[in-house]
């Protein structure tokens, strides 16, 4: 039994060598047909790499500094602000570090803000969504649609006053944007250091994408993560004013009572009442405004310690990265898919006729 399988092994891996040999010899036989669909495929490869427009790639990197010590002085200061009751901001948080912030980059409110930045184009200021669409000839698409045709994106417009339309539009926009174009990462996870990287097909779009887009969220983001210390600050900054105001008002006070008061009998202490009255109330306000002043100064400090720094690094520059499709590339691979779809076919069909017999 064991010599009956090794002969049949034998011979089926025989029969398989004059099968491969066969198809070789059929397929060798058709090579005006290869060399013909051969030609036909590199000219077709070679039309798509003339035709492809290049996509050019606009890079940005940055570095966030965060300092979020608070010691020596300034640490002292802040807590007898605490044990007086006021909270001047210190802890902002940390809800945009590492991949919160690289997302905050491709969210949607972003990228919808930064395409309705104004860009001079042609000589005329028009919004980055209204190149996109003149980048793609979306209104030669329009021109039959009664809903698109009238559509447009001023810059800096009023996002709460957009139609269903609009809505429509910025999200087919966004979603191209963030699906194809842009890219944002953190080269190393012990450095903050983000890069950013926008492609499109319109050089000047990618630039113009790229700077608008770092600088909404670089004010985005210093602004929430000052938010707190500034409110903390212009609070004080209005209990000051109005206690500098009550103060005026005292000094003003113990005048008027003093001069209502001038060369009175001193037996008619009653008399000199307000006048008192008055001085204590200037020097409670004093007190009071002397304080505040000292809260109001640590609260900007504060400010300014809360407040991140964003260092851009590398600005895009022209001419940017370009990336095309070349004509050699083209040819090799319209010729290698020719030929292998070419190949396919002729199996097919010459297993089609062998079924068919």
């Amino acid at each position: 039994m064991d010599n009956k399988i090794i002969t049949n092994n034998e011979i089926s891996l025989k029969d398989l060598l004059l099968k491969g040999q066969e198809w070789f010899s059929y397929l060798l036989s058709q090579w005006k047909l290869f060399l013909c669909v051969g030609i036909i495929g590199a000219s077709l490869g070679l039309t798509y790499s003339i035709l492809k427009k290049p996509v050019y790639t606009a890079t940005l990197s940055f570095a966030l500094e965060d300092d979020k010590s608070s010691g020596g002085g300034l640490g002292s200061a802040l807590g007898l602000a605490s044990t007086l009751g006021l909270d001047l901001g210190s802890g902002g948080g940390s809800i945009f570090t590492g991949s919160n912030l690289t997302e905050l980059f491709k969210s949607r409110t972003m990228v919808e803000k930064t395409l309705l930045s104004p860009v001079i184009v042609n000589g005329k200021i028009i919004s980055l969504a209204e190149m996109y669409i003149q980048d793609n000839d979306w209104r030669e698409k329009w021109k039959d649609e009664a809903k698109l045709n009238k559509i447009q994106f001023l810059p800096n417009a009023n996002r709460k006053l957009f139609s269903r339309v609009h809505d429509s539009i910025l999200g087919v926009i966004y979603k191209n944007l963030s699906k194809e174009s842009l890219s944002v990462a953190q080269k190393d996870k012990k450095i903050s250091i983000i890069s950013m990287d926008v492609s499109s097909k319109n050089e000047l779009f990618s630039l113009y994408f790229c700077e608008a887009l770092a600088k909404q969220v670089g004010n985005f983001y210093v602004a929430t993560k000052s938010k707190k210390a500034r409110m903390n600050m212009e609070i004080l900054q209005k209990q000051t004013d109005s206690i500098r105001a009550e103060l005026n008002s005292a000094i003003t006070g113990v005048a008027v009572a003093n001069d209502n008061t001038f060369m009175l009998n001193p037996a008619l202490n009653v008399r000199r009442a307000p006048s008192a009255r008055r001085q204590i109330d200037v020097q409670a306000n004093t007190a009071i405004l002397t304080e505040l002043v000292k809260q109001s100064e640590l609260a900007k400090v504060t400010l300014r310690k809360e407040t991140p720094l964003i260092q851009v690094i590398d600005r895009p520059i022209l001419p940017l990265a370009k990336e095309r499709f070349g004509k050699l590339k083209g040819i090799i691979m319209g010729a290698i898919l020719a030929g292998f779809l070419t190949t396919l076919f002729l199996i097919f069909k010459k297993v089609v006729k062998e079924i068919m017999k």
